[in-house]
């Protein structure tokens, strides 16, 4: 285990959609790898509100690890990468409906997800982390009760947060709107991903700490980058591009320059 991941106690990622609206009327009829590469191009889509994940920067560029990754993965397909953002709510559904031709954006592999779309990878391991504010009443789970949770909208994390009784469950679009609240007193909590939020906490130096959560909402996930189904040589050569940099130490290059150090 890496030292970021001792500090870390893993990484954190993304969302629960409605899936049964879409059933399996998404799957592809033929494989797009080839089209893909006639066109030249292949669009990512991902929410770009996700530090260090993705974000948009001052030069309202969408950039991060997971446009890095899927940069990467399109120069070693031979083709370029176009990033479409929007809000993870609907992101599998956008997939489906055939507005991009992945998601890149630190999606969590769950078997819900499984029925409707294919995973390539995973590309990396996370942890879900509750939050509060350093000096809050709530030192532990069992202060939750009653309190204001924040989670992101579409995410695993609110579905599970919604399991827990007696919480009061707040969504929002992203990571960034939850540090606002959280930090303005309007929330008591928030459920997320721990890695974003730990990166933050050591950058900006955000007054925030993490509840002990062991046996309970610590349990490892692994993020993947979605397709739609019925694409064998697509994800072939997605995940061949992904192996391959994870190899020759592209990939150990790109989480040290958005995260801070490995996180597979």
């Amino acid at each position: 285990m890496t030292a970021l991941r001792k500090f870390f106690r893993t990484a954190a990622t993304a969302g629960v959609v409605a899936l049964a609206t879409f059933g399996m009327t998404g799957a592809a009829t033929a494989d797009e790898l080839a089209s893909i590469k006639e066109k030249g191009v292949m669009r990512i889509a991902m929410s770009g509100g996700y530090p260090p994940f993705n974000f948009v920067n001052e030069q309202n560029e969408v950039v991060g690890f997971d446009p890095a990754i899927g940069a990467e993965i399109g120069k070693r397909m031979g083709v370029e990468i176009e990033i479409i953002t929007t809000a993870w709510d609907g992101i599998i559904g956008g997939l489906l409906a055939g507005k991009y031709d992945a998601i890149v954006g630190s999606m969590s592999i769950t078997d819900e997800r499984k029925k409707v779309v294919d995973f390539v990878g995973p590309y990396y391991r996370m942890s879900r982390g509750i939050f509060v504010k350093e000096g809050s009443a709530i030192t532990g789970l069992d202060a939750l009760n009653g309190a204001r949770i924040g989670v992101t909208l579409g995410e695993t994390h609110e579905q599970w947060a919604r399991e827990q009784a007696g919480w009061d469950i707040r969504t929002y679009k992203g990571l960034t709107e939850l540090l606002l609240e959280l930090d303005n007193g309007r929330i008591d909590a928030i459920v997320t991903d721990d890695i974003p939020v730990l990166v933050a906490i050591k950058k900006n130096g955000n007054a925030i700490t993490q509840l002990e959560t062991t046996g309970l909402a610590g349990a490892a996930d692994e993020a993947g980058i979605a397709i739609r189904q019925g694409n064998p040589e697509l994800a072939a050569a997605m995940q061949a591009a992904l192996d391959a940099m994870q190899a020759d130490g592209t990939y150990l290059a790109i989480a040290e320059q958005w995260v801070g150090g490995d996180i597979r």
